[in-house]
């Protein structure tokens, strides 16, 4: 799953907690899903900074 398919993904969640009428196990299921999925676009754009970050330096080298 790509950035913008785990990001879409998010989005589903949120619209589904939103909602509401869902069951205690089954909004503890979404949320971890949700957490784990939004952990994991954060590292991914960590590394892309990193990368902008090195691209610049040797620019400027």
């Amino acid at each position: 799953m790509n950035y913008t398919e785990k990001m879409k993904r998010i989005g589903e969640i949120v619209v589904e907690l939103e909602k509401g009428g869902v069951d205690l196990d089954m909004t503890l299921k979404l949320f971890e899903e949700g957490s784990n999925l939004l952990k994991k676009c954060q590292e991914e754009l960590k590394e892309v900074e990193g990368k902008i970050e090195s691209l610049r330096v040797e620019e400027f080298e």
